[in-house]
């Protein structure tokens, strides 16, 4: 049997790794230079405070930018403590019994489930039946449900990474359970629950079939006044520039796509400072 070098399997592996992580970045690098080298040049306040006009090819995107921002912000107010209190209730509360096995498997078929039918259960629970309208209230309860498993598998996972004996002290000395939970265990997970936010951030901002059948509207000459009004969004705005309205300057199109991404990679930043923040006053 030959043996090989220990040092040179060493130098054999981390050049692969370096090479399989170039080749996982290369294309992301690439996508990003892209929209910023073609959109810059359209990025200005005029464009980002105003509202669209001359058949969307001029103007600004006022309108898709608050619509997105209202929509985003109302599914994470939405979805973290309805996510969160589940995951405490099936890590901390939950038996292994039938019905949390249910639950589980309802969980992971909700994370396999296209965003399109969401989109259509949006429609007809929401929109329909519900009789909210094509609206920010039921775009924002259609993504709250789609992001329902991440939150939920994410604040599990760190609930769970909580060492147990944290909960063993702080029950011995007579605290309860809940107390436990609220005052020792929950402040100890916030970084990893943090880090389900930022994914969910990160997906809904960018979703444009689920709300294209509850929220989004081709053009709204208005900004929205509450949350049962219909919205411009980025991405469905995005969609609608670049395939259905002819003879659109590239300039534009790339540019709402540098300003969808700039807003998805900014709110990141403020979930992944405030993780870094709270993963600081950590006591392990």
């Amino acid at each position: 049997m030959i043996k090989l070098n220990p040092k040179l399997s060493q130098k054999f592996s981390y050049m692969f790794l370096c090479l399989a992580a170039f080749l996982a970045t290369t294309p992301v690098i690439l996508i990003v230079f892209i929209i910023i080298k073609n959109g810059t040049s359209v990025i200005s306040w005029e464009f980002l405070l105003s509202m669209p006009k001359d058949g969307m090819r001029g103007g600004g995107i006022l309108p898709a930018i608050l619509g997105t921002l209202s929509i985003v912000s109302c599914a994470i107010m939405i979805t973290l403590p309805v996510g969160v209190c589940a995951a405490i209730y099936l890590n901390e509360y939950a038996k292994d019994d039938i019905f949390t096995r249910i639950i589980k498997l309802a969980i992971i078929n909700l994370a396999g489930i296209p965003s399109v039918v969401y989109g259509l259960f949006g429609l007809g629970i929401f929109v329909m039946f519900l009789k909210l309208g094509v609206s920010i209230i039921a775009g924002a309860l259609t993504l709250s449900i789609m992001e329902l498993p991440v939150i939920i598998t994410t604040a599990r996972s760190s609930l769970d990474s909580v060492p147990y004996s944290f909960r063993e002290a702080s029950l011995s000395l007579g605290v309860s359970r809940w107390q436990t939970i609220r005052h020792v265990v929950l402040p100890n997970a916030i970084p990893g629950i943090l880090t389900g936010t930022i994914l969910s951030i990160a997906r809904i901002s960018g979703e444009t079939a689920p709300i294209l059948f509850t929220a989004a509207a081709f053009y709204v000459p208005h900004l929205p006044h509450s949350i049962f009004d219909q919205v411009m969004t980025l991405p469905y705005h995005l969609y609608i520039i670049s395939t259905q309205i002819p003879n659109m300057p590239k300039n534009i199109i790339y540019g709402t796509a540098l300003v969808l991404l700039m807003m998805v990679l900014t709110m990141s930043c403020i979930a992944i400072f405030a993780r870094i923040y709270f993963r600081k006053r950590r006591k392990w």
